[in-house]
C-alpha cells in the first residue's frame, strides 16, 4: 500500500455527488449524506449535489451539465448500479465515458469481496472520464460509498498519494484534444 508524500501540498479538488433513486430524498439520502461528508472532510470542496431518478436520459443529462462545468471536476454517484431492471446507472455513465477506468471496478470488487463476499458480482460499480472529468458510479448501499471512498477514491483523489494518483494527470486528460 501507498501513503502520502509529505513533500506535495494538498490539492483541493471539486466534487460533485449524485445519487441515483426513483424513492430518496434529501431527508434519507444515506449514501449522499456519507459522501458528502467524506469529501469535504477530506478537504475537497462539494461543487454540487442532486439527486435523479432511475433513467437514463435523467442521468446522462446531470452528467452532461456537470462534463460541461468548469467548476466541477469530479462526479461520484451512489445507486443504481445493481441488477434489477430500474438499475441504469453504468448503461448512463458508460454512454458518456471517452476512457473508462477498468481498475476501478476490479479494485471495487476486491475490497468489497472482502466484506461481503461473493454478493460483490451483483454490483456495476464502474468509472471513466468524460471530456476532463473523472466519472465514479458507487453502489447505493452505505456500506458499498464507504468501501469506494475509503479504500480507493481518498486516495486516488489525494494529489499527496503514491505512487501515483487521478490528481496529477488531471492536466493532461484532454491533451488528444490539443493534437494537431
Amino acid at each position: 500500500m501507498s501513503t502520502p508524500a509529505a513533500e506535495r501540498e494538498f490539492i483541493a479538488i471539486r466534487i460533485a455527488v449524485l445519487t441515483v433513486s426513483d424513492t430518496r430524498t434529501r431527508a434519507d439520502d444515506k449514501s449522499g449524506d456519507i459522501l458528502e461528508a467524506r469529501v469535504t472532510e477530506a478537504g475537497h470542496i462539494l461543487a454540487a449535489r442532486e439527486i435523479v431518478p432511475d433513467d437514463v436520459k435523467a442521468i446522462t443529462t446531470q452528467l452532461n451539465k456537470w462534463i460541461a462545468d468548469p467548476e466541477v471536476d469530479v462526479v461520484i454517484s451512489t445507486g443504481g448500479t445493481g441488477l434489477t431492471g430500474r438499475d441504469v446507472t453504468p448503461e448512463a455513465f458508460r454512454g458518456v465515458f471517452e476512457k473508462e477506468i477498468d481498475g476501478f471496478s476490479v479494485a471495487f470488487h476486491r475490497i468489497s469481496f472482502d466484506k461481503i463476499g461473493t454478493s460483490t458480482v451483483q454490483s456495476r460499480a464502474c468509472a471513466g472520464v468524460a471530456h476532463g472529468t473523472y466519472l465514479f458510479a458507487l453502489p447505493g448501499s452505505p456500506g458499498a460509498v464507504k468501501d469506494g471512498w475509503d479504500g480507493i477514491l481518498k486516495f486516488q483523489l489525494d494529489y499527496r498519494h503514491k505512487p501515483c494518483n487521478f490528481v496529477e494527470i488531471m492536466p493532461r486528460l484532454e491533451e488528444h484534444r490539443r493534437r494537431k
